[in-house]
């Protein structure tokens, strides 16, 4: 180390701090990388690999980039997988006396971002830290009972958010998959195995920052409470050393104050509707089964709001849905309110839409990343606050009150902003062009030195030409000799003795003067005191806004939850929405119910409503039959769309709903498998299955669309027979099972509980025309045949196919006119968990003796004495 440079041996002590990240080093007007990291970001982004003597035969591998692109290059690296930190000189290298002061500024990774270009609009950026329930410090705590709960903190850096849990280990992995986080932090000794069902973003830390009394000491030092009782999480053990591990992690990076995290929110899972990942992606909440993007789900048809906030927080609703009666209600009130009145509406949805994202200006405002044009972004939309306040003046909404009280006046804030940054400031902050003429008295003295110069260069250059009886003499400037006196050849001769000669060109001579020199000094320095002096003023005016932060997230928060309710109102008007009615009964009845999705993708009027009635005293469990293309899979799904958009809070598309609040809603529809873990997709399919009857409740809702159809006719049949009696006897839960196994709809005659429904269809010839009414009773066939030829089987194979089913259907009953599956069927007894066989079992010897006596032939005496002879046996 002591034969390199200065500045090299400054960039190794501090890439020793920072050896898993990429290190950009700013050298002037660039970002440099060195040795590995530039080998890496040559590859990464692309640009030019070079190196640089270093001793005899020494080279040191580089890549830089300019300091104006920096974002641009951190989001790629950081989108491919790399964590990057970020090396600032600290102070100006013309003051700097020996070496300049450098040091990381920020670190940033894919959980810690605050760089626009690195988020997503309309969702959060969440980071979670974890502490399995095999941690030391948690084992320490096995006397409190908490040794099969989980730790967990989440936070969005870039909105403020910090949530705190416990949570069972049962419901952890779908608790990850719903805040689907950036990154995840976890301790050394975890180990990783119930992270494996998917790919995740993992940081280790050292054990002790899970410690609690650490953690917990971070809290209260970063809230500055003297308890965490105020939040209502002092009894959180284990999510406190989460969540002060977090935060730890968010300093430790950040290097700045984390002001917009002013509060930490503890929830329990059990205070809302779980949806499994397979559910969410089955009944297309947020995203699309295949394909990008959010056009065509649930989401995409209640998404009407007009913020990005507003955006994020109906998002989490969906992806959350309520069981609280009371907030629900209220949410309806709410939405209620904004449906009858269309001004209110239109007003609110006007208003609105001149609002930007607060929640993200404040964070980077807080962490000091904010530049100038955030700055005004925020005065924009703080300033139409009052207009929100004054339309929810009359409301007679509990909700739309309480959003309305929490909402803040930033009149002082505004003026602020207004007199003191111009209208449309650069990206940059410290190149001037920021502050205002007449916010300070110094800055306006030193511009008004700058726009003097042309003045007096002016008379500088008339004098200079009287003096000399050079009349082609002039003044100029340029960024390499600074100001220069120009004289052409022919006026050489006339040249002052007291001119310097500077340069020589083409047609003349430049020369500098003594006086000249002394302006030039004087001008170059009021530019850059400008250019220091509006930075100073920026970063006090950003500091005076960032006292103000917790009021405009706290407004921020009611903005954002009006934004949804706008939404909800509008999308309710646009598509004929109900109120439904929702308590804590278990019934669920719908009439007319819609899609919402599929009731938008087809010709306006032309879907087909459907009524449903679901409970768990006579309607517990529904088989639904016909043939494919008939609608069932859409006559389920929008069941289960109408009740989360119930629990939401949202008014859903029918003519009438009753919603029994549901704690679960289990989907098992379609094919799917994971061959890379050896998972085939009648595995996957039985592992969906298992996970439904292995955490179903009474107050859950399940759809199973098909069992079984993944392995042989029998197996699959018996699978799906047993799995219909365990729901029915065991759980107990309200059931949708769409299926072409007719011969489960024998289920009815033997289940107190189970109905049968089907799709109707329409035979013309070997037509078909799907009416998509779905009516009381079983289908006895599925138009499999038909389905085939309409999907352009040769007309060899669909005759063929006919044929063989009537020889098929023929031998369908068994012997004494009985449905095959039916026999064996009993009503409810403690024997009926019992796997279904589907083989006819070999009759009772007594019953084959009693064939063998053909009574019919004998006289009633001989029938009566062989009667009694066979009872004599039966006896023994």
């Amino acid at each position: 180390m002591s034969k390199i440079t200065p500045m090299l041996s400054q960039y190794h002590r501090i890439k020793k701090e920072h050896k898993e990240a990429i290190l950009f080093f700013r050298v002037g007007d660039f970002y440099e990388t060195f040795y590995e990291d530039a080998v890496t970001a040559s590859k990464v982004l692309n640009i030019t690999l070079t190196s640089r003597e270093h001793g005899k035969g020494n080279k040191i591998p580089l890549a830089g980039i300019p300091y104006h692109a920096l974002d641009r290059y951190v989001t790629r690296l950081i989108k491919a997988g790399y964590k990057v930190a970020i090396c600032d000189q600290l102070e100006d290298a013309a003051l700097a006396k020996g070496i300049v002061k450098r040091d990381i500024t920020e670190v940033i990774t894919p959980g810690t971002v605050l760089r626009p270009s690195l988020l997503k609009e309309k969702e959060n950026n969440y980071l979670i830290a974890i502490i399995p329930d095999n941690l030391s410090v948690v084992s320490a705590n096995r006397a409190l009972g908490q040794e099969k709960k989980f730790g967990l903190a989440a936070v969005d850096l870039s909105t403020g958010e910090f949530l705190v849990s416990e949570i069972e280990h049962k419901d952890l992995r779908e608790e990850i998959n719903r805040f689907a986080p950036s990154e995840i932090i976890l301790p050394n000794s975890a180990n990783e195995d119930f992270l494996s069902f998917r790919n995740f973003h993992i940081t280790k830390k050292e054990d002790y920052h899970f410690d609690f009394n650490l953690a917990y000491e971070k809290l209260l030092n970063h809230f500055k409470t003297a308890s965490l009782a105020g939040f209502g999480c002092e009894e959180m053990r284990t999510g406190i050393s989460a969540a002060g591990a977090i935060l730890a992690y968010l300093e430790e990076n950040q290097k700045t104050a984390l002001n917009h995290i002013y509060k930490i929110s503890p929830y329990t899972p059990s205070g809302y509707l779980l949806l499994d990942q397979a559910t969410k992606v089955n009944l297309e909440i947020t995203s699309k089964i295949r394909g990008e993007g959010e056009e065509g789900t649930l989401l995409s048809i209640l998404d009407q709001t007009k913020t990005p906030l507003g955006a994020r927080k109906l998002r989490g609703w969906l992806l959350a849905p309520l069981l609280n009666l009371n907030v629900l209600k209220n949410r309806q009130e709410a939405t209620y309110e904004l449906i009858k009145s269309t001004d209110l509406r239109n007003n609110l949805t006007s208003t609105l839409s001149q609002i930007q994202d607060l929640e993200r200006l404040c964070a980077r405002i807080s962490c000091g990343r904010a530049n100038a044009r955030d700055i005004k972004a925020l005065e924009n939309s703080v300033d139409v606050i009052p207009q929100v306040i004054n339309l929810l003046e009359k409301s007679s909404s509990v909700r739309l009150n309480e959003i309305k009280n929490n909402l803040f006046d930033f009149s002082d804030l505004v003026n602020l902003i207004d007199k003191s940054i111009v209208d449309s400031p650069p990206l940059s902050l410290t190149e001037g062009g920021i502050i205002k003429e007449g916010y300070d008295v110094n800055l306006d003295e030193l511009r008004n030195l700058m726009r003097s110069g042309k003045e007096w260069i002016a008379k500088l250059q008339e004098g200079e030409r009287k003096k000399t009886g050079i009349q082609s003499l002039k003044v100029g400037f340029n960024n390499v000799f600074g100001y220069y006196i120009e004289v052409t050849k022919p006026n050489l001769h006339l040249v002052p003795a007291h001119y310097v000669r500077k340069q020589t060109i083409a047609n003349g001579e430049r020369f500098i003067t003594p006086e000249l020199k002394e302006y030039e000094s004087k001008v170059l320095g009021a530019e850059e005191k400008i250019k220091r002096r509006e930075y100073e003023l920026f970063l006090t005016i950003r500091d005076e806004i960032g006292k103000e932060i917790k009021k405009i997230l706290q407004s921020a928060a009611g903005i954002a939850e009006l934004d949804v309710f706008n939404s909800l109102a509008i999308v309710a008007v646009e598509n004929n929405y109900v109120r439904p009615i929702i308590d804590e009964g278990d019934e669920i009845r719908i009439i007319e119910g819609r899609h919402p999705v599929v009731e938008k993708t087809i010709e306006r009027g032309t879907f087909v409503p459907n009524d449903s009635l679901l409970d768990n005293q006579e309607n517990q469990i529904i088989i639904l039959t016909g043939p494919n293309m008939a609608g069932k899979s859409t006559y389920l799904r929008q069941i289960a769309l109408i009740v989360i958009m119930a629990q939401i809070g949202s008014f859903v598309p029918a003519k009438e709903a009753r919603i029994g609040l549901v704690d679960r809603i289990f989907t098992r529809i379609g094919a799917s498998d994971d061959l890379a873990k050896g998972v085939s997709t009648f595995l996957a399919e039985m592992q969906e299955t298992a996970n439904i009857l292995n955490n179903a409740t009474t107050k859950s809702l399940v759809l199973l669309d098909e069992i079984g159809r993944g392995t042989s006719t029998f197996d699959g049949l018996s699978i799906a027979w047993a799995v219909t009696e365990f729901l029915h006897h065991r759980l107990c839960c309200k059931t949708l099972f769409a299926t072409h196994y007719h011969e489960l709809t024998e289920l009815s005659r033997e289940l107190l509980r189970v109905k049968n429904y089907n799709v109707t269809v329409k035979e013309w010839g070997d037509e078909i025309i799907f009416l998509r009414k779905v009516v009381s009773g079983g289908s006895d066939q599925s138009y499999g045949i038909q389905v085939a030829r309409l999907a352009g089987l040769p007309k060899e194979v669909i005759e063929r196919a006919k044929e063989i089913l009537a020889n098929l259907e023929a031998d369908e009953l068994t012997p004494t006119n009985l449905p095959k599956l039916a026999r064996g069927s009993h009503a409810p007894t403690p024997e009926l968990a019992k796997q279904l066989t589907l083989f006819i079992p070999a009759e009772h010897p007594i019953l084959e003796e009693l064939r063998k006596l053909e009574l019919e032939k004998m006289t009633p005496l001989e029938a009566l004495n062989k009667l009694e002879e066979l009872k004599r046996k039966i006896n023994k």
